[in-house]
């Protein structure tokens, strides 16, 4: 049921809820703005000498090495949340950010330093993905962690919402710029909006220190303080030892969404104009739908509230194997509003059915003392081979194909028909209370939430409480 909450607790809230969209949006900026120019210009400023193919390709490529790296930044951004805390470990992560996207912008080209540049260019990606994979779970777990118990899924989808912010940021961002001249778009132009970054992380930066830690967090401690008998282990050995089959889980029921987020984000774009759309015409398409999905996002998480995650991310996944064809076949049409449907029909629907209730989904896998590292491994993990590879192995397929996209259509319905088989698989969460400090919320309540009574009012309750907010 709702709890009743006092001003401050209802501010508290608002602010955090900000504070993670506002530092996903950041963060997602400076990692989607990479693809979007890795499409672009990487190809032929970083891999110049090779055929355009081949150097968008391996341009894609360094576009892997950051997802690759998420899992690494999950697990040891993780750590240091679940033991110090979500809110410092979360400064750590934009900074990092802030710092590697303006070096990118400052990076000097395969022209000038030679072989170096695609070196130094996929280091800088691998910093990223360490501080994106870190940043997720902390925002996600913020909001999640100072939510009411049946509003979690709505509240942790604040952190999913940056996703699709931060690509609009970023299209926006590249489709102003890429009006200059081509030369000059080639030349410095595509720098820019990554020295924007700068700027946008001392935005978050402040908003970020303005919030309270996690109330879960802070009593988990304290019991983990008073707790004398028990052998304590490092949150990853935790999650290792008790939850190894939620992480696979998580793996698996998040593919579909981000191979397609990945395809649409990146791979569509440039197959649009090589379709025959300029690269304003699809970057616009790419940018509303992008607006769309902001929202959609959290509908789905609210709907998955009500109804639960496991019907609306199934419902999302099955829908996705069969609007497969007719999405490419709008995306391919040379049409631009068919091309703004194929976009539209893409994130803000069937992407956003499996990802909105996503972090809820995820994160109520684990309990407190692991939670962070948990979800985050799971979460970017599936990134990884979803959204990481996804780019590559379309542009390979396509290339296999003819420049026809058969082959990538099998790709998403087979990948959508194996996450819709993972989430059947899992238990229902969105009506169990956060468990114990090492017990995950989709354990059995221990009593049923019904009207006349608060969801922390029993003193003997075993469930950690989340009414002290403030």
């Amino acid at each position: 049921m709702t709890r009743t909450v006092s001003p401050s607790s209802r501010r508290t809230r608002r602010r955090v809820l900000l504070s993670s969209y506002l530092g996903s949006t950041i963060e997602f900026y400076d990692f989607l703005l990479y693809g979007l120019v890795a499409t672009l210009v990487f190809g032929e400023v970083f891999f110049s000498g090779l055929d355009p193919t081949t150097g968008r390709i391996l341009a894609l490529a360094t576009l892997a090495a950051g997802y690759v790296a998420r899992p690494v930044g999950g697990v040891v951004f993780g750590h240091f949340g679940d033991r110090f805390g979500r809110k410092s470990t979360l400064v750590v992560t934009m900074s990092l950010m802030g710092l590697a996207s303006c070096l990118v912008g400052l990076l000097p080209t395969y022209a000038s330093i030679g072989v170096a540049a695609p070196i130094l260019l996929t280091l800088l990606r691998v910093v990223q993905g360490i501080a994106v994979g870190g940043e997720w779970g902390g925002a996600a777990l913020m909001a999640l962690e100072h939510s009411e118990d049946d509003k979690r899924g709505f509240a942790a989808s604040f952190a999913n919402m940056g996703g699709p912010s931060g690509a609009v940021l970023a299209t926006v961002s590249v489709a102003l710029f890429s009006l200059l001249p081509e030369s000059a778009f080639l030349s410095w132009g595509w720098r820019l909006p990554f020295l924007l970054s700068f700027v946008l992380v001392g935005i978050g930066l402040f908003i970020r220190l303005q919030v309270t830690e996690s109330p879960l967090f802070l009593e988990a401690q304290e019991k983990a303080a008073t707790t004398t008998t028990e052998k304590k282990r490092t949150p990853l050995a935790e999650v290792l030892r008790s939850h190894p089959h939620h992480v696979l889980l998580a793996l698996a029921a998040g593919l579909a969404a981000f191979l397609l987020q990945s395809l649409l984000a990146t791979f569509a774009i440039g197959y649009a104009i090589g379709e025959g759309h300029s690269r304003g015409a699809a970057l616009t398409a790419a940018a509303i739908a992008a607006f769309v999905h902001i929202f959609t996002i959290p509908a789905f998480a609210l709907l998955s509230d009500r109804v639960g995650r496991r019907p609306v991310m199934i419902g999302g996944a099955l829908a996705t194997a069969v609007l497969a064809w007719p999405l490419f076949a709008l995306l391919s049409s040379g049409n631009w509003w068919l091309l703004l449907a194929g976009f539209v029909l893409g994130n803000p629907i069937l992407q956003a059915a499996m990802y909105g209730p996503l972090a809820a989904f995820v994160t109520e896998m684990f309990g407190t003392r692991a939670r962070y590292t948990g979800a985050s491994l799971g979460y970017q993990l599936s990134t990884t081979v979803g959204a990481g590879f996804g780019p590559v192995v379309a542009a390979s397929l396509l290339a296999s194909g003819g420049g026809r996209p058969t082959y990538v259509v099998l790709l998403v319905i087979g990948t959508a028909l194996a996450s819709a088989v993972a989430v059947w698989l899992t238990k229902e969460s969105s009506t169990a209370r956060l468990g114990q400090s090492d017990k995950p919320a989709a354990a059995p309540a221990p009593e049923p939430r019904h009207a006349g009574s608060s969801a922390g009012s029993s003193a003997g309750s075993v469930a950690e409480p989340v009414t002290s907010l403030s």
